[in-house]
């Protein structure tokens, strides 16, 4: 498929743009004056809008919290699908593939998770794990507005994803697959439920990190950066959710 092509194309120029190796070495502070300022905002963002947002979806039933990341989760898979065959791991193409079938049918759009009970677990796959898998090194740390922790392979990655994503294609760009479209609604609805879904979730190691650490900044880079190395290397750690930073 062409976007198969492109991306490929992509990855051969980030490789000789950015001089990677296939041992990643410890990440550079490229900008961090700028990155400490936007901290600083995605800090205020989260005090603001988003914690309080987390602590009413907290209060809502146990059934609607979980049937809500079940289906955000269940979307996440499309994109696993194609990563995982870029990265030649049929087995997990296997696994993400049966899990999607199988939650959006038995599991009505993915508001249940019966794939979980019968063996079928998909790691979470990116292009910026892609990109690694492939020995490219992660290039200067950063932080983004509202999206927060990234680096210069990963911040790439997130706008590849949006090529190869099959949700992202039937939303923000407006194709038809199988019959089924979307719109931007539709895709930022997710992404925004998936982000106050995690931060709803991990609220109390949100408060402990940062009640517990001298420089909060450089212990979320710290779990930013351990969190990619796992999923790069499917790790068994990337299936904790805590560890999930980048999503």
């Amino acid at each position: 498929m062409h976007i198969f092509k492109n991306l490929k194309i992509a990855l051969i120029i980030l490789i000789l743009t950015s001089g990677a190796h296939i041992e990643t070495k410890a990440t550079e502070e490229c900008f961090e004056g700028v990155s400490r300022s936007i901290f600083k905002f995605n800090m205020a963002f989260d005090d603001l809008i988003l914690e309080p947002i987390a602590n009413g979806y907290n209060k809502l039933p146990e059934p609607i919290k979980n049937g809500t990341s079940n289906f955000t989760s269940n979307i996440a898979v499309l994109l696993s699908i194609p990563n995982s065959l870029l990265q030649g791991n049929i087995s997990q193409v296997g696994h993400s593939t049966g899990s999607f079938i199988v939650n959006s049918t038995v599991g009505i759009l993915g508001i249940f998770n019966p794939a979980e009970k019968i063996g079928l677990k998909p790691y979470k796959e990116d292009v910026g794990q892609t990109l690694g898998a492939y020995g490219v090194g992660p290039g200067c740390y950063l932080v983004l507005p509202i999206l927060g922790p990234s680096t210069a392979r990963d911040s790439f990655g997130l706008v590849a994803d949006t090529f190869i994503d099959p949700f992202a294609h039937v939303t923000i760009r407006e194709n038809e697959l199988f019959g089924i479209s979307g719109n931007d609604l539709d895709y930022f609805s997710v992404k925004g439920t998936t982000a106050i879904d995690f931060r709803a979730d991990n609220s109390k190691n949100f408060d402990s990190l940062e009640k517990n650490s001298i420089d909060l900044y450089s212990s979320l880079k710290s779990v930013y950066l351990q969190d990619r190395e796992n999923k790069i290397r499917n790790s068994i750690e990337d299936q904790d959710e805590w560890g999930n930073l980048d999503n």
